[in-house]
């Protein structure tokens, strides 16, 4: 080294002592600072955000936790955030996700507005058998004000606490579903007393069982009385649309001398124009008036099946008045050639779509559940019997109808017009039939054999009540139809028709006149 390189030497070693303790300050400033790289722990972020972060793990069980955690919270905000991991998330991820987004739904909507809404929740909570929903439906119950979703509130917290380790608590809910009458909770009761009556079970399971028994003694006593009120009202609803069918043929038979064969493809053809109407409706008409279909199909039902009748008696039947036989072959053949043309023109197997007023039911009683179609048809039959009585007893059409019925000639001669008369009836008597045909589009399909379902009922009807009497087609068709439901759970649909049918033999061999004795045309003669 030259004694020239010296100060320059002693230059560098200066600076690199002067620049070596910025350079560490610098250095220790920068790791104090956070890596903004670096992933987020634990203790940077919420409970409910490490939850949601830890429900995306690979980890089954941080998945498990996870899922446990937010359906504690119970927070339905969280439901869009969830929506979203689980549109990106594996299958594991997403199985892990679902029971999660269905509880926290449940638990909002049993605020909703919608009664129904409520009530649907309260049942779906019993599937997650959560023990945090027992706390929600609680809370839920003791605000509500709809006695159905207040029952159906208590009634899924009990299930739940059936699952539950605590022998007192299990106790309790037993006790309970035993007073709420609970037909989901049999089946679990069930369970719990053949547990109870094992040989290992223990004291407490052996309590358990006793008070399963006393709840499913309490349910079985229940459900007794409420299937015997459910048969009773299904009697009544089958005896309703037997006698809006029966109204007609009544008039016809009775009234006119005429064996209406045809009767029920009259029925079938009220019943296809309430189809037309509706797919016109579908067609024409914006969603929102869907539902007005079926008020307007009520007068085209009647109509149609009017104006075939008229054009049935002014071609086949005016000929063959007083000649039964003719009369039900000649009709035979005219239902056949109807039937036969619906199934060409339509085909074998249309629907109607009942409007939104008359779809669902109400719950009168635990386990009595009463559709609001059949109330309706109850309904419409009792205004047909007002309408018809007054028609006929309170209306100088209906003395001019009874006048030519009880003596045709002496009424021709006081100036009725029998001929009008005989056309009118015949078409008003279609008429209903096609109402019934409208009444029945809402408890099954309409196809071209509609009518021959309700045929040959509605003739016994008619002959056992007495042919021609409204008070006696009233009291035929509640028999019969009664009848029927009760005969159907243990006898079978075939075996009850022909016991039916035999009962009717054997009344008539008694009392050949049927409930009530026939007046008239088909009387005199």
């Amino acid at each position: 080294m030259s004694l020239a390189s010296i100060p320059r030497t002693i230059c560098v070693l200066a600076i690199a002592l002067w620049l070596l303790p910025g350079f560490g300050s610098r250095s220790a400033v920068a790791a104090d600072q956070p890596d903004q790289s670096a992933p987020t722990t634990s203790s940077s972020v919420s409970p409910i955000e490490q939850a949601l972060l830890d429900i995306k793990s690979d980890d089954a069980a941080a998945r498990s936790n996870a899922a446990a955690f937010l359906i504690e919270k119970g927070d339905a905000s969280l439901i869009p955030k969830l929506d979203e991991i689980r549109a990106d998330a594996d299958r594991a991820v997403r199985l892990a996700i679902k029971p999660v987004i269905d509880s926290l739904k449940n638990h909002a909507n049993l605020t909703s507005e919608q009664a129904d809404t409520r009530r649907s929740a309260a049942a779906d909570l019993v599937g997650t058998g959560r023990p945090e929903a027992i706390t929600w439906l609680e809370d839920a119950a003791a605000k509500e004000q709809v006695w159905w979703v207040k029952y159906t509130m208590e009634e899924s917290a009990q299930l739940i606490q059936l699952r539950s380790d605590d022998p007192t608590a299990k106790l309790s809910a037993v006790k309970k579903l035993g007073e709420l009458r609970s037909q989901n909770g049999l089946s679990v009761l069930k369970e719990l007393l053949e547990a109870g009556t094992q040989s290992g079970a223990t004291d407490q399971q052996r309590a358990v069982a006793d008070s399963a028994q006393v709840s499913i003694g309490q349910i079985d006593s229940w459900s007794w009385w409420a299937g015997t009120i459910e048969t009773l009202f299904r009697g009544i609803s089958l005896s309703s649309i037997l006698l809006i069918m029966s109204l007609g043929l009544a008039i016809v038979f009775g009234l006119m001398g005429v064996i209406n064969m045809a009767h029920g493809e009259l029925m079938m053809v009220g019943a296809y124009a309430t189809f037309v109407t509706q797919q016109a409706f579908l067609a024409w008409f914006s969603p929102e008036n869907f539902d007005w279909y079926f008020p307007v199909a009520l007068p085209v039902a009647f109509l149609s099946a009017a104006l075939f009748g008229l054009v049935l008696e002014a071609t086949v039947i005016r000929f063959l008045y007083g000649r039964l036989l003719e009369t039900l072959l000649a009709t035979w053949g005219v239902s056949l050639i109807l039937m036969q043309a619906a199934r060409v023109y339509f085909g074998d197997l249309t629907a109607v779509i009942a409007p939104q007023a008359l779809r669902g039911g109400a719950q009168v009683m635990v386990g009595v559940y009463l559709p609001y179609n059949r109330i309706f048809i109850i309904v419409l039959s009792i205004v047909c019997v007002l309408g018809i009585y007054f028609l006929l007893f309170r209306s100088n059409l209906g003395v001019r109808v009874r006048a030519v019925t009880q003596n045709r000639n002496m009424s021709a001669c006081l100036g009725i017009p029998t001929r009008k008369v005989d056309s009118y009836t015949f078409a008003f008597a279609s008429g209903l039939a096609g109402v019934a045909g409208w009444a029945l589009t809402m408890v099954g399909n309409v196809d071209p054999g509609l009518g021959q379902n309700y045929i040959v009922d509605a003739f016994m009807v008619v002959v056992t009540g007495g042919v021609g009497k409204l008070a006696g087609t009233i009291w035929a068709s509640l028999g019969i139809g009664g009848l029927n439901k009760f005969i159907e759970p243990v006898s079978g649909a075939v075996y009850g028709k022909v016991f039916i049918l035999v009962g009717v033999i054997l009344f008539l061999q008694w009392r050949p006149q049927g409930l009530f004795a026939a007046k008239g045309r088909n009387a005199d003669a």
